[in-house]
């Protein structure tokens, strides 16, 4: 008997692959080389985004100006004077480049930065399509709200901290007074606005947190409630660290928009936590003793969300036992 035709390298990959295997059960090779085959493509979008920001560093897409002159813009509003920014020539503004390779270093490292934010759908859906088929559906639905609220707070902090960088420089180029001439280092400058943007983007998802804390059971509005003065001294605190330059206008304004957010998600806590009460109370489980059982009925669910169907009694013999 002839021996069973060996399986081809293109079946093992259909095998591992989600699209041919919905349900998500794999050995743990399978998982291993599945999340290689996701990591490779979020890898080489995430190159080819850096390698169109390289090229939109230096060159204008149509109306959208250059990436270059959109990073300079908050230090070309800097006022030309012996006490803000040095022109080297007349209506010129550059950044000095102390090194050889300083530029190209500049130029890829906001290229791969902005290139990332560009294909960010493709590597975020990546993970997704790596952790999707072992969530539920009600998992599936949190977890799509999550990363779309987290998407936008992250663009309104990096929003908020761009309006905010020219007030800053400003202020902190101001103390030198006559004494000092600003003539801002390619790198310093770059590596200043990048961590500002990512500082603020960032902050803002702690609100976002608190939120999802409170969904999960692990964080009460009573808590949070007994919690909100000690919680705001600790935003105050944690964006004077936080800020790159220690300047009060950045601190000030990170300050006051996470107690703004904190608030809202303190508000959105007591509203979950009034209306789980209220359901609490609707099903008689509020007033239960410790060692009382709950009445509930659980019917439980397949990973699509739909109620598991009842097993089927078994069949009857022909026959029955007369007694």
């Amino acid at each position: 008997m002839a021996d069973p035709k060996p399986e081809t390298r293109r079946g093992k990959r259909r095998k591992r692959s989600r699209r041919h295997n919905p349900d998500g059960t794999m050995t743990l090779i399978e998982h291993i080389y599945e999340f290689r085959r996701r990591l490779g493509y979020a890898l080489l979008a995430i190159v080819v985004g850096g390698i169109f920001g390289f090229f939109w560093f230096a060159h204008r897409l149509g109306p959208i100006p250059s990436l270059g002159q959109i990073i300079l813009a908050p230090y070309c509003a800097l006022p030309v004077s012996s006490e803000g920014r040095v022109s080297l020539e007349a209506g010129a503004c550059t950044l000095l480049q102390t090194q050889p390779f300083e530029a190209f270093m500049i130029r890829l490292k906001v290229g791969i930065a902005a290139g990332m934010v560009l294909v960010a759908p493709v590597w975020l859906y990546q993970f997704w399509a790596f952790i999707a088929p072992g969530l539920y559906s009600k998992e599936r639905k949190y977890a799509r709200i999550f990363v779309g609220f987290a998407s936008i707070l992250f663009a309104a902090g990096a929003y908020l901290a761009f309006i905010l960088i020219p007030g800053a420089l400003g202020l902190l180029i101001g103390f030198g007074g006559d004494s000092f001439s600003t003539a801002l280092a390619g790198d310093r400058y770059i590596s200043f606005v990048l961590s500002l943007l990512i500082i603020f983007g960032v902050s803002f998802e702690l609100p976002l947190l608190v939120v999802m804390l409170n969904r999960v059971g692990v964080l009460k509005y009573e808590m949070l409630k007994k919690w909100r003065r000690g919680i705001i001294f600790g935003l105050f605190v944690f964006a004077a660290f936080a800020t790159p330059g220690n300047d009060p206008i950045s601190m000030l304004a990170l300050a006051g928009a996470l107690t703004v957010l904190c608030e809202l998600a303190i508000q959105v806590a007591r509203i979950h936590d009034r209306r789980k009460a209220r359901e609490r109370k609707a099903e008689g489980i509020e007033d239960l003793a410790d060692d009382e059982a709950a009445p509930f009925e659980y019917t439980p669910t397949t990973i699509d969300g739909e109620e598991a169907k009842p097993a089927k009694p078994a069949a009857k013999s022909g026959t029955e036992d007369v007694t």
